[in-house]
């Protein structure tokens, strides 16, 4: 039988503990068993259980004191990454051999871990090889998200963990709850994008010629191919919650027993429609 995995990704104070947190509750709820992986070896704390914690083989902390290392922050974590794939077999004894594993691994958060290093994607692969199937979530703060460039800086580092991983991946707005409610319907555009008319309500912000034109290119390669979407990830939401979830298990097949569904493709409604109808009806079918 195979497993299933959640790489818990996105940039530093996304949320991603808090999310791995919410979805341990929730799974609860629901009866199911979810374990989360800690793998930042700069973690602090966090309020859930761990079935295993990369602290324990390597941690920033040691490996920034070594006088012979000498390194920063941002090279001690890239150090102990480097480390940790040369050390896959003491993850494979933590994780067990158990079939339909559901596990969420909550990842650092420095992008150069999912851009131009091999770490990360040695990791999928390795996972696939456990029979793992394997889906990336990636979040982004939504109270980052709120002007139209920060939302294409967001969409930029989400495309580049997809590029780099080649796995299905799920991409989130997180701390949807503390936004303001006027926030909250402000960023309801953001979550089905229209990239083009973002372009032109930004487009006097931008007065190189040269970087319109980029910037442009780029709105086109998203809006035009349906690259990139997000879901809004509320944690006092239980049926928003919900919703996310089942995203991601149809993305990776969740269920021995379940056939295979394809999320409806959210460019394919009106503007107008109604998420959670949507996913209701897809839960109700």
């Amino acid at each position: 039988m195979p497993r299933y995995a959640q790489l818990v990704m996105g940039p530093a104070g996304s949320g991603k503990s808090t999310y791995c947190s919410t979805m341990v509750q929730h799974s609860e709820t629901l009866n199911r068993s979810v374990q989360v992986v800690n793998l930042d070896p700069a973690a602090e704390h966090f309020d859930y259980p761990v079935m295993a914690d990369i602290r324990e083989l390597i941690q920033v902390d040691d490996v920034m004191e070594d006088e012979s290392l000498r390194f920063g922050p941002n090279g001690g974590l890239v150090f102990c990454m480097e480390y940790f794939a040369n050390n896959f077999d003491w993850l494979e004894e933590s994780l067990g051999h158990v079939e339909d594993d559901y596990i969420l691994f909550d990842c650092p958060g420095q992008i150069e871990l999912y851009t131009h290093l091999p770490v990360m994607k040695q990791l999928v692969e390795q996972l696939q090889q456990w029979e793992f199937r394997v889906c990336g979530v990636f979040l982004v703060d939504s109270q980052f998200m709120v002007e139209s460039f920060k939302f294409i800086s967001g969409v930029m580092a989400a495309l580049s963990a997809m590029v780099s991983l080649e796995i299905p991946q799920v991409n989130i707005m997180t701390k949807m709850d503390l936004l303001s409610p006027k926030a909250k319907k402000e960023i309801e555009k953001y979550l089905d994008p229209d990239m083009y008319s973002m372009m032109e309500d930004g487009s006097n912000t931008i007065r190189s010629k040269k970087f319109k034109k980029l910037t442009k290119a780029i709105c086109g390669l998203i809006d035009d191919y349906s690259i990139v979407r997000f879901l809004p990830f509320d944690r006092t939401d239980e049926e928003g919650i919900n919703i996310v979830l089942q995203h991601i298990d149809f993305s990776i097949q969740y269920g021995e027993d379940l056939e295979f569904k394809e999320p409806k493709e959210v460019e394919e409604q009106p503007a107008n429609l109604n998420y959670d109808d949507i996913f209701q009806d897809k839960a109700n079918s």
